[in-house]
């Protein structure tokens, strides 16, 4: 109960930190597309440098989870082909949805119905990547 409780807290500080800062909004995710505002690019980069910052402190202090274990980071398989495509599939789903995941589940919180299909669509897609997963080359 205790980890429900801090998990629902972070969620709902993110998602009204997403509607706040516009994050959800699709007119701020067009203008970012189209190479008009720094809006964006200023969030996303602060959360790659703070995501750099987080992830160096507890790979080095030997940080606890709620639970009192030892977290662990296992690396990741190197690639270049992998996240090239897989990157160039996310973007233009963005592009062309007008969300990420993460506004995606926040836009439910605005009651905008519309967003369930993205929603749906997206565990479509990550259904059938499981499903292909294994038959992709390396």
């Amino acid at each position: 109960m205790k980890s429900f409780v801090s998990f629902f807290s972070i969620g709902l500080f993110l998602g009204i930190l997403f509607i706040k800062s516009e994050v959800a909004s699709w007119f701020r995710i067009y203008e970012m597309f189209q190479f008009k505002s720094f809006h964006m690019y200023g969030i996303i980069g602060s959360a790659i440098a703070l995501g750099i910052i987080i992830i160096k402190y507890l790979k080095y202090s030997q940080a606890k989870d709620f639970d009192g274990k030892d977290i662990t980071i296992k690396p990741k398989e190197k690639g270049f082909t992998r996240y090239i495509v897989g990157g160039i599939i996310f973007g233009l789903g963005w592009a062309l949805a007008g969300a990420c995941p993460g506004p995606m589940y926040v836009l439910i919180g605005t009651f905008l119905p519309s967003i369930l299909v993205l929603i749906l669509g997206a565990l479509l897609g990550t259904f059938v990547y499981g499903l292909f997963k294994n038959k992709l080359p390396h």
